[in-house]
């Protein structure tokens, strides 16, 4: 049995069994990603999409998804692929491309107004293997590399990575630990201290979804902003404030209003000097 280190679950794997993620495997002494290469997902997307609003603004960026995910966050707006049993379907028939055929591709677009790759639509650390080999021959060819990450993963993959990496997108679903943990199958300590580091080596942006009843409040959206504003960057940290409509686990919900939305944007204006609405 081998013990996983990507996220605060450590899933202990005998051979052949899966992780929380769905996609990590135990592999005799070792623990691996089953997902490696295998895409799902891959479109030439705005960058403004990920959404980074102050990473090359106006370029466009190759984006891959795979299939999992380590959080369960029941308003998911990537089910089919993120988990359960649309996702292990994804899996069985997912195109398997590897680091240099990605790269190639990414290359061929650059006529196009690509910059890069953004490894995205699932969530990438759970293969941070694959998001690392392609990375670096990505950076060897000229191009940026973009990660959009729900955050729930140790520091230690962070720094597999980290020297590759140009930029991310980063969710900060809410700021309340219990919430995170009971409603999320998070850690919200983890995804912190994703953040505080990844601010030092890349351009970071943030984004909280605001889903009613789990991160609409103002004073959570004052606490949140207060301690982005006291990391490394500071006030010059770019949160995306965006709209909820219903979803996966959610479909009966109610959309978040848009003045609930804008209110909240107010608010972290307090702090921040870079604050987007999205999906209003």
């Amino acid at each position: 049995m081998t013990r996983c280190h990507v996220c605060f679950r450590h899933c202990d794997l005998t051979e052949g069994r899966i992780g929380a993620c769905g996609a990590r495997i135990g592999m005799g002494d070792r623990v691996a990603p089953a997902n490696y290469g295998r895409i799902t997902s891959i479109a030439l997307d705005p960058i403004e999409k990920k959404p980074l609003n102050r990473f090359f603004p106006g370029s466009r960026i190759l984006s891959v998804g795979s299939y999992g995910c380590n959080l369960r966050c029941p308003f998911c707006q990537n089910s089919e692929i993120s988990w359960g049993e649309e996702a292990k379907e994804y899996a069985d028939t997912a195109e398997l491309i590897t680091p240099d055929e990605l790269v190639s591709i990414a290359e061929k677009y650059k006529k196009n107004g690509n910059i890069g790759i953004a490894f995205t639509y699932n969530e990438p650390l759970i293969a941070y293997e694959f998001v690392r080999d392609t990375a670096k021959l990505a950076r060897e060819k000229g191009l940026k590399n973009v990660i959009v990450s729900n955050g729930t993963a140790e520091v230690s993959v962070l720094d597999e990575i980290r020297s590759y990496i140009d930029a991310m997108n980063i969710d900060l679903k809410c700021f309340d630990p219990d919430t995170y943990r009971d409603v999320l199958g998070g850690d919200l300590k983890m995804t912190m201290d994703f953040i505080e580091s990844a601010v030092k080596s890349a351009h970071v942006e943030l984004t909280c979804l605001i889903v009613p009843g789990i991160s609409d409040s103002p004073d959570m959206m004052r606490e949140m902003t207060g301690w982005i504003a006291s990391l490394e960057g500071g006030r010059n940290i770019p949160l995306h404030v965006s709209r909820f409509f219903p979803r996966f686990h959610m479909q009966d919900s109610m959309p978040t209003p848009v003045s609930t939305v804008y209110g909240l944007a107010d608010i972290a204006r307090e702090k921040l000097n870079y604050v987007y609405t999205g999906n209003c």
